[in-house]
């Protein structure tokens, strides 16, 4: 358990999160995609412990990835949708139980989320 799919068209927001990722929690396999067409292979071709799709992208949003990554046998409670919108659209757009969970990808303690979430894979990944 620790393979994590982030896909986002932002390079520099997935670099970052990529490495926080490798500096906090070292038992987490990050795998990134900033080309969402992409992201449907690697999704097909392998297990995804997490998926963390923005949900604005040019070519094939999110929310086509989120339906798809369904599709291929991921489970809803295994996918964050991120997003630079508020809250209030995010949650319109999926509502509470529809995803594990819906976050502003730039707002500080939307990230505790992540965090949160980044943790407990790290403690399953180690075997606590």
């Amino acid at each position: 358990m620790g393979k994590i799919l982030i896909v986002d068209d932002d390079a520099a927001f997935v670099g970052a999160l990529r490495d926080k990722i490798h500096a906090l929690y070292p038992l987490l396999d990050v795998i990134t995609c900033t080309e969402p067409l992409l992201a449907l292979t690697i999704l097909r071709q392998g297990k995804v412990d997490l998926l963390l799709v923005d949900l604005e992208m040019p070519t094939l949003d999110g929310s086509k990835i989120f339906n798809y990554a369904l599709s291929v046998g991921i489970d809803k409670n295994r996918i964050v949708i991120l997003s630079g919108r508020d809250s209030d659209y995010l949650h319109e757009q999926f509502p509470m139980g529809t995803c594990l969970a819906v976050l502003n990808k730039y707002e500080a303690k939307q990230k505790a989320v992540l965090d949160m979430i980044f943790s407990s894979m790290q403690r399953k990944a180690a075997g606590s």
